[in-house]
């Protein structure tokens, strides 16, 4: 995994402006610690910064290779999980290999095969390839969207980057935000809508998307989409087929020449990732998986069960590490890490982002690092097998827009009237769920109620989902780790995406077909453990903190974000007496503290980054 960016601009020679690049080059120093690279042309300037996982001694970026007198360059994020049979296949074709490691072997398929080579791929990647001969930048990013690709037009130039810090550190481009960024903010945030990038004049290239850049313009192509067909197997063999997918997906993932681990929760998909990882780790004799969770101070105190969390997760991993043997890491923070976390996570997003949900897995991975470079995490099973409570619940299926969105009313409470008449929140919210509806892929002949959990389906794998790769990837490159996720096969998820809900429910359980294509694998009891989320702190010093961080805001004049905000209705809500660890923000595990929090890292970030309002 590493850090990319460019710069490509027809008026200028960008051999005169070396330290440009380096700057923006470094502002990912973090994503790609090992090493780092820049290639400058007249028009083309690329950076690499490199977090060493395949072939550590070789594979350095840029790299370029030519064929007859047309030179290739290309900068790479991502892992390719079918780099084996592609090399192979090359060779095959005539080509030869310096290197062991999967830049080269994409590179050689894009110099062989163009654009098409993206249908041959199965990983997570952005990159962009150079053509010296037809002066041409060839920019794509994986089906699903793991890995981030940014970019900027502006001013007859464009900046792309694995982070908005490496485009907002080209002297040319401010950090400004417009009236649909704050709406993102505010009303959509932390998620963002598929291709926004908040910033003016920023975009992020959409899952699936590739893109060419030439002196006569930029052009953008969708290479991938779910597509909507008949599913013709039954339950049995629906499930045969998943257990293959997955331990095919995971074993494929397990690949790797420095030390890998999985995040371990004792729920559903952490447990079957860390299964099958154990079983393989074993029959090719490569000794104990290591194994990691996260908890904090007091939880055990203050927890309370709900819908979301029905049962803590400790007794659960301990019952998993005993049953497979792996060699198990507890990770334990306090509130004032959370806290001071918040900073941390805000640059790492360069955004406000899902605060505590954030910074404690910025400080999960950082613990993780000192002891692996690669880590397996089961994002994204619940968003393909149906496993969220708003899937199963008619509250959520009715309400007519975003399910983990049901706090619009408190959310455009918060805005001055001012902002809120500005902005129009609620059109802008109910704006973007009609652009989402009008792009699901539809069925012919679908009875109502398949047609609606086949929109749920693609609202959270398109609109939820990004959320959470997005928090993973920042989080975990923020401190040079690696994290893969093997429920975001592509093939599993096209495979998936078309089997009907009755078979997604079997057993009239959520993840009642993953659940079924597990047994054996997995204890019966940890196989009918109902879902719980990434954990989050229960402990009400949280609120407080994020509470006493708020009433700095309102006490203070300059603080920049109260020029948006309702400041007497907001301090009614900070007030010992009113603020509460129950109030509804964001999906399953924002509510009241990290309201408080949202509206701190908003402050922090308008002051930081200097951000303009245009």
């Amino acid at each position: 995994m590493c850090g990319i960016t460019g710069w490509i601009d027809w008026r200028k020679d960008l051999t005169q402006f070396p330290s440009v690049l380096v700057n923006m080059t470094e502002t990912m120093a973090l994503r790609g610690p090992d090493a780092s690279g820049t290639w400058l042309s007249r028009h083309c300037a690329l950076g690499h910064r490199r977090l060493s996982v395949m072939d550590p001694e070789n594979g350095a970026q840029p790299m370029t290779r030519t064929r007859g007198d047309t030179g290739y360059t290309i900068v790479y994020n991502g892992e390719l999980y079918n780099a084996i049979e592609l090399r192979k296949e090359l060779e095959q074709r005539g080509y030869l290999f310096s290197t062991n490691c999967d830049t080269e072997v994409l590179l050689v398929s894009y110099i062989e095969w163009g654009r098409a080579c993206l249908d041959r791929l199965n990983g997570i990647f952005a990159f962009a390839v150079w053509n010296d001969t037809e002066q041409t930048l060839f920019l794509a990013r994986d089906r699903l969207g793991v890995k981030p690709l940014f970019y900027a037009v502006r001013d007859g130039m464009l900046l792309f980057g694995s982070e908005p810090k490496a485009i907002l550190a080209h002297p040319d481009f401010p950090a400004e935000v417009d009236r649909e960024g704050l709406a993102e903010l505010f009303i959509i945030g932390p998620a963002r809508t598929p291709g926004h990038g908040i910033y003016k004049h920023m975009a992020e290239l959409k899952p699936g998307q590739c893109m060419t850049v030439e002196r006569s313009g930029i052009s953008a192509r969708t290479y991938w989409k779910l597509e909507s067909k008949p599913h013709g197997e039954d339950v049995e063999t629906t499930a045969s087929h998943i257990r293959e997918l997955l331990i095919d997906t995971v074993e494929r993932q397990l690949i790797s020449d420095v030390p890998v681990c999985t995040l371990l929760s004792g729920g559903l998909d952490s447990s079957a990732l860390t299964a099958i990882a154990a079983e393989y780790y074993n029959r090719t004799g490569q000794g104990i998986v290591d194994t990691y969770s996260v908890d904090y101070v007091d939880n055990d105190k203050h927890f309370k069960a709900n819908v979301f969390q029905p049962n803590s997760d400790a007794p659960w991993i301990q019952r998993m590490v005993r049953h497979l043997g792996t060699r198990h890491h507890d990770v334990t923070f306090d509130t004032p890490e959370l806290v001071e976390s918040l900073e941390d996570a805000l640059r790492a997003r360069d955004l406000p982002g899902m605060t505590d949900v954030d910074g404690s897995l910025y400080l999960f991975c950082r613990e993780i690092k000192k002891g692996a470079t690669v880590a397996i995490s089961g994002e994204a099973a619940d968003e393909i097998f149906g496993g969220y409570p708003w899937f199963h619940r008619e509250e959520s299926l009715n309400a007519d827009t975003f399910p983990w969105s049901l706090s619009a009313g408190i959310r455009t409470g918060l805005l001055s009237d001012e902002t809120a008449d500005w902005l129009r929140p609620r059109d802008y919210l109910d704006q973007r769920y009609r652009q989402a509806l009008e792009e699901v892929p539809r069925l012919a002949g679908e009875e109502d109620t398949a047609r609606r959990m086949r929109e749920m389906s693609y609202l959270n794998i398109t609109r939820f989902m990004p959320t959470l790769l997005d928090r993973k990837d920042r989080m975990s490159m923020a401190v040079g780790l690696e994290v893969r996720v093997p429920f975001c096969d592509h093939r599993l998820v096209e495979y998936m995406w078309n089997v009907p809900w009755e078979i997604k429910s079997a057993g009239d359980r959520e993840k009642g077909i993953l659940r079924k294509a597990l047994k054996g694998l997995l204890p019966d009891d940890v196989l009918t453990r109902k879902k719980s989320p990434y954990p989050k702190t229960h402990n009400p010093n949280y609120l407080a903190a994020t509470r006493s961080r708020v009433q700095q805001i309102l006490n203070d004049p300059s603080s920049p974000v109260l020029q948006f905000l309702d400041t007497d209705h907001l301090r009614r809500l900070a007030a010992p007496e009113t603020a509460t660890m129950d109030l509804p923000w964001f999906g399953q595990l924002m509510s009241g503290p990290q309201l408080f929090a949202y509206i701190s890292q908003i402050d922090a970030w308008l002051r930081e980054y200097k951000v303009s309002i245009r």
